[in-house]
């Protein structure tokens, strides 16, 4: 099969037209620089509009005593300290200025009677920092950043597949791909690539991500360029997603939910979390709240289907009306089920990379001349647990800041040489892939991908689980030598899966890999065979398969800031 090969170039490539992705490209045409945007599915559905609860910033509009430092002190402290306290303090101090940008492009944010942005409580926050529009943010910034995007006509390819980036002599100039749909080859060369194709969620079963998205493509992209990733093994399992229907496991029932009043109970009726913490109950922090449904399940007392209950029946319908309408719709859509009547079945489900590529911390470059990590694709901000609400400030904070660090790299290079080897490299894998006929079939193979993480590298993990999932991903990797790949007259979607099945058995490898290595319960990260925390294991893991996994430390924290970490209460307050 034949494919033409359309050739483009531009200063900047940015890979992923989510918001993180979406923010370096209006930076970088602000700036007059020329930059071009691909994405695998259609900008107006990318993931960052599923994000449901808010976005952070101590704009002091709710809390006059609220500050950027007392912002990086909860991420710090929430991080159980595994946030590199520079990138902490950049995304606090950063954001007032990345609210601002969103209110310059029209977002359309919840407001007081006096103008004032609204701010609520999540949980792990001092202060009321949380903007927010209703409880569709993600969604209202996607379109912001879109309107912004289409304003500075920005070129985007929807549907565009990247394969592989070109590098010569440790310098990215560009990347190569194709089209879901028709096949066509993409040569792109570009002085500077920024990567914001997201994390890896998707290689567990339950996740609440969709099908073909973060599923490790950031991560595959980065290592084959000569990158590295750090703290793979930090993943956040958020405690509720649904079970069923299949196709839509895993997805979110927003934390809002519990907020509001929801209340969890097992399968004998009880309101467990009474056992694991009496003094919060369902307003705990998340890594708890996953536990303890994971521990539920796990003994015994958890629903047929393996999840337990969250019911809002009680909450008086306006309430769930007013508060909580894309759970009621998404539940009524998905199930028929009306959760002003009915409890919803739900178990922990993997939600979000706190690990990620390795970056500096002041301008998010790799290992790789020219190549940045932007979003969950890169790493340094969370640690071992995600402050809710800090996900969608990283992607304004250093959308900016590598925009203009990619525009400057681009503005100094005296010259830029290619590598025709590296062009043949990417051709060649491509049409060796669609020349495979293998028995062994792709969705398959990522399924059993899927099954070993979520029975080895779950919610909590043990060295017999970790070496049992390396072993079975052993067995996977040496059948994937033997697949069939069928593009079809629906398009190229087979050969994505080719890919997706590449990047998902690396970042399953780095993560069971580090998850051993890391002999410690920290966070998220829950080893029953060392149920407490290491003070010899406050580093960052470092994962390359040439170089395994190297400890690296954590600069100190400023005095200024460890004189704010206290424990927060998290009373009344909305946890998401």
């Amino acid at each position: 099969m034949n494919n033409p090969e359309r050739r483009l170039s531009s200063s900047v490539l940015v890979i992923g037209a989510g918001g993180s992705g979406l923010r370096a490209a209006i930076e970088l045409a602000e700036s007059g620089t020329d930059v071009l945007v691909v994405g695998k599915r259609a900008k107006s559905d990318a993931h960052t509009s599923l994000a449901a609860g808010g976005i952070n910033a101590a704009l002091s509009t709710m809390d006059p005593e609220d500050s950027w430092q007392q912002h990086a002190a909860d991420t710090l402290k929430e991080s159980y300290l595994l946030a590199n306290p520079h990138t902490v303090q950049i995304v606090a101090e950063g954001a007032r200025r990345g609210i601002e940008d969103l209110e310059r492009y029209g977002m359309p944010f919840e407001r007081e009677g006096d103008g004032r942005i609204s701010q609520r409580f999540f949980g792990a926050h001092k202060f009321r920092r949380t903007a927010f529009a209703g409880d569709y943010t993600g969604l209202e910034i996607q379109r912001t950043l879109i309107s912004r995007a289409t304003q500075l006509e920005i070129p985007i390819l929807d549907t565009v597949y990247v394969t592989r980036l070109l590098v010569h002599d440790n310098a990215v100039f560009g990347a190569y791909g194709f089209d879901l749909h028709d096949g066509t080859r993409y040569l792109i060369h570009a002085d500077a690539v920024i990567l914001a194709a997201g994390g890896h969620n998707r290689i567990w079963r339950r996740t609440s991500s969709r099908r073909d998205e973060n599923t490790g493509d950031s991560f595959r992209l980065a290592v084959e360029a000569g990158g590295r990733l750090r703290d793979p093994e930090l993943v956040q399992f958020h405690p509720s997603g649904i079970i069923e229907p299949e196709n839509a496991a895993g997805t979110l029932i927003s934390e809002a939910a519990r907020g509001e009043g929801g209340i969890l109970r097992n399968a004998l009726g009880e309101r467990f979390m009474a056992r694991y913490d009496p003094e919060r109950m369902e307003l705990s922090t998340r890594d708890r709240v996953a536990l303890a449904c994971y521990t539920e399940i796990k003994e015994g007392r958890g629903t047929p289907n393996g999840g337990v209950w969250l019911d809002v029946s009680h909450l008086p319908r306006e309430t769930i009306m007013a508060r909580l309408p894309r759970v009621y719709q998404t539940m009524l859509e998905l199930q028929m089920l009306d959760i002003t009547k009915d409890p919803i079945e739900i178990a922990p489900t993997a939600h979000y990379s706190m690990g990620g590529v390795w970056v500096r911390p002041d301008d998010h470059g790799t290992d790789v001349d020219g190549l940045y990590a932007i979003g969950e694709a890169s790493s340094g901000l969370h640690g071992a647990n995600r402050l809710g609400g800090n996900s969608l400030i990283e992607l304004l904070v250093f959308g900016r800041i590598v925009g203009q660090a990619a525009a400057a790299y681009s503005s100094e290079l005296t010259a830029h040489l290619r590598s025709a080897s590296s062009i043949t490299q990417a051709r060649t894998e491509i049409a060796a892939l669609l020349a495979a006929d293998g028995p062994e079939n792709v969705r398959a193979l990522q399924r059993a991908i899927r099954d070993t993480m979520t029975a080895h590298a779950g919610v909590v993990r043990d060295e017999e689980g970790l070496r049992a999932g390396i072993a079975e991903l052993d067995l996977i990797e040496a059948r994937m030598e033997n697949i069939g790949v069928h593009p079809d007259i629906a398009g190229y979607q087979d050969l994505a899966h080719a890919f997706d099945l590449k990047s998902a058995a690396l970042a399953a490898r780095a993560t069971l890999e580090a998850a051993l290595e890391r002999g410690e319960t920290r966070g998220a990260h829950n080893r029953s065979d060392f149920p407490d925390t290491d003070p010899a294991l406050q580093v960052n893991l470092v994962w390359s398969p040439q170089g395994g996994i190297a400890h690296e430390e954590i600069p100190p924290i400023p005095a200024d800031i460890v004189a704010l970490m206290e424990e927060v209460s998290v009373d009344g307050k909305l946890v998401e």
